[in-house]
């Protein structure tokens, strides 16, 4: 415990020690007070030493006894509570440091999340609150219980990249608050995806914007994220009050990732329960691999069938792409993806076909 601390709450005078002092001057024992007040003399023994505080009814009953007005004793008391909380926050805090040297304050405090930067209970106090929890063990209750599996929580190594995926989270929550978001239709999700495949065919500058607005109108909540450096995740979703909420980053950078993250995301809310919780590609957790492969066949099936493969030729090149592109109504870039993910050619193959994700002008903090 903090010497300062330790010291400033023995110089703290309790209600108690006036109530002695008035003894003093009235010249009456303890034993009178006590059959005065109608108190044992352990009850009155609580009282003084301040182990049992001074109600509306004591303080009534101390200015019949003590002839000391009543609102002098319940601010007496308040003003001594309120300095002993204010001391034992400051010790709580003191505990929190360890905690709050796995968190990722630089990146926090340059988004704008955090404005302490220097480890100490200042720090540990906002950084509770940027949470909104109450310690770092209602933390580790909401955001690591709740989304990371036993076998996980048990590894030491991985306390600070499991804090940067809750700091993560939790900037996903956070926005989600700004928005109004109407009740969720399944119905009306579905048929909007197939509007928002056309953002995905042409790309406009402005996808992101009219992305986040078309799931809004039926219910479902889109954010981007920044991917902090030590949680590299690109998407994730969760049920949210009833909303769902797809949290996406640019991890990747072009367009072929990014739609499909998104169609990925969104075959977990059409085809999975409101308690699961989908982190993508962030290698210290694993998600169920039956309900991952039913998203990722979900997002294959929106974006390009597997049927585009007939129409591919022995010999790829960017022409023949763009042709299978047009066909299937889909961007290029996004053609090239699925042909490099099956090894059919190699990943420098035509990089201009893909065009690349900034969302920075879209992400809130």
């Amino acid at each position: 415990m903090n010497k300062n601390l330790e010291i400033e709450k023995e110089l703290l005078t309790k209600p108690g020690d006036t109530i002695l002092e008035t003894l003093e001057f009235l010249k009456m024992t303890q034993a009178e007070f006590a059959e005065r007040i109608g108190k044992t003399p352990s009850k009155v023994n609580d009282l003084i030493s301040g182990k049992a505080p001074i109600t509306v009814n004591t303080a009534l009953q101390l200015e019949k006894v003590l002839g000391i007005d009543t609102q002098f004793w319940l601010n007496r008391e308040a003003n001594y509570r309120e300095k002993i909380a204010r001391i034992e926050q400051e010790e709580f805090l003191e505990q929190c440091i360890d905690w709050l040297k796995e968190q990722p304050i630089k990146e926090l405090n340059e988004y704008g999340y955090l404005s302490s930067n220097k480890v100490g209970n200042e720090l540990a106090e906002e950084c509770l609150k940027f949470y909104g929890v109450a310690s770092p063990t209602q933390w580790k209750h909401v955001y690591i219980d709740n989304y990371v599996n036993t076998d996980f929580r048990k590894s030491n190594k991985l306390t600070t990249a499991i804090s940067n995926m809750a700091a993560w989270l939790r900037m996903g929550e956070l926005n989600l608050r700004k928005l109004e978001i109407p009740d969720y239709s399944k119905d009306e999700f579905k048929k909007i995806l197939i509007q928002i495949k056309s953002l995905a065919e042409n790309q406009p500058e402005d996808f992101a914007e009219q992305l986040e607005l078309m799931c809004r109108a039926v219910g479902v909540a889109v954010i981007y994220s920044k991917s902090l450096s030590k949680a590299p995740i690109s998407g994730a979703t969760r049920w949210i009050s009833g909303t769902p909420l797809i949290q996406i980053t640019d991890r990747y950078k072009t367009n072929d990732h990014f739609w499909f993250t998104f169609y990925h995301e969104a075959g977990h809310i059409l085809l999975h329960g409101k308690k699961d919780v989908f982190i993508e590609d962030f290698g210290e957790l694993e998600n169920d691999q039956d309900k991952e492969q039913e998203a990722n066949d979900f997002a294959r099936d929106w974006l390009l069938p597997d049927s585009f493969l007939e129409d591919i030729e022995d010999e790829i090149s960017e022409g023949m792409i763009r042709k299978v592109a047009r066909k299937y109504a889909i961007h290029p870039g996004i053609v090239l993806g699925r042909l490099q993910n099956l090894n059919k050619v190699p990943y420098h193959f035509g990089t201009n076909l893909k065009v690349r994700i900034n969302l920075d002008y879209f992400i809130k903090h």
